[in-house]
């Protein structure tokens, strides 16, 4: 090996360093022209780094997700005396993790929240559509809790519930997974509580056009009538923008209905402008029944739609975005 490093620097014209590298590895492995495979190695990174990033980001998310959740193991043993003494031993932890969603949202995608004067003071149902990941829900949470000090139930699939170690963060939040009874409940008692009827499936299947895919479903409109609240909705221009998802291969969709599990992957982590905007409330009607309130609520996300997001979605277009100045409504 010695030997190999002095020939390298040896004769009246040394060899870069690159170029040692390549002697030295083709005399331990005996592989002739290996600098011939290296560079078409090379070239393969070269080519296929920017896909593995749009792959590689999502990671951050869930890697926020579980700093979340040591940063709550953390506060719990800190603060185990104060447990059995304090109405509510979480606030502090809420705050601190409120103060990191958001900060992770103003620098990344430069998040702003519009229309916080159409949340009521008391309780009421946030129907909102949902994006590939529920990100822009988070930051929604987080930029609530900063600047109002108020705290937002949501409803979650019931695979949520069984991801390792996200007991703890979904019982701070008040996540729940329903039923109509729970949620009625949550509403009752003064809480603001958000749910997106299009779940899971609006989540993966939805695209770049920001289709609603709510089905038939009517359960969060009896919910709002049960409880006598006001929906509010909910939308957060280019969401879409931010990840994608692979939903349009037909397999995945089978896949998805046989076993009910959000199996398509996932891409993006774009850096692109986020906008959430909150519309006006559609208050409680007594004889309003849950078909009406649910066709009702639809069309008010579709007019956010259609109102802030420009269709089809574009992702150069969702980072320019970043760079232009906004008028708030609020």
């Amino acid at each position: 090996m010695t030997g190999g490093n002095e020939s390298c620097i040896a004769g009246p014209m040394p060899m870069s360093y690159l170029s040692c590298l390549t002697y030295i590895l083709q005399e331990w492995t005996g592989v002739e022209h290996i600098g011939d495979y290296l560079s078409y190695a090379f070239y393969l990174v070269w080519v296929l780094f920017p896909l593995a990033v749009v792959f590689i980001l999502p990671g951050v998310i869930v890697a926020l997700f579980y700093i979340s959740i040591l940063l709550l193991h953390i506060y719990k043993r800190k603060n185990e005396l104060k447990e059995a003494y304090s109405h509510d031993v979480w606030t502090g932890a809420r705050e601190m993790l409120a103060t990191l969603w958001d900060g992770h949202g103003r620098i990344w995608h430069g998040y702003e929240l519009h229309g916080v004067k159409n949340i009521p003071e008391g309780p009421g149902l946030v129907v909102f559509y949902h994006g590939a990941t529920p990100v822009d829900y988070i930051y929604f949470v987080a930029r609530l809790h900063v600047t109002m000090k108020r705290l937002c139930h949501v409803v979650a699939d019931h695979f949520v519930f069984r991801l390792p170690g996200f007991k703890i963060l979904l019982d701070v939040h008040g996540v729940i997974p329903g039923p109509r009874e729970a949620c009625v409940s949550t509403l009752k008692e003064g809480h603001l509580l958000a749910i997106a009827p299009g779940g899971v499936r609006e989540a993966l299947f939805s695209d770049e056009m920001y289709t609603i895919l709510w089905s038939d479903r009517k359960g969060f409109a009896q919910v709002a009538i049960d409880a006598k609240v006001p929906i509010i909705p909910m939308f957060t221009q280019n969401v879409r923008e931010g990840f994608r998802t692979l939903g349009g291969i037909k397999v995945l969709r089978s896949l998805y209905e046989r076993i009910r599990l959000p199996v398509v992957p996932l891409y993006g982590g774009f850096p692109v402008k986020l906008r959430t905007f909150i519309g006006e409330p559609i208050p409680y009607e007594p004889n309003i029944t849950a078909e009406e309130l649910a066709a009702k609520t639809k069309a008010a996300v579709q007019a956010l739609i259609e109102k802030h997001q420009k269709i089809p979605g574009n992702i150069f277009r969702a980072l320019m975005e970043r760079f232009q100045s906004h008028k708030k409504d609020d």
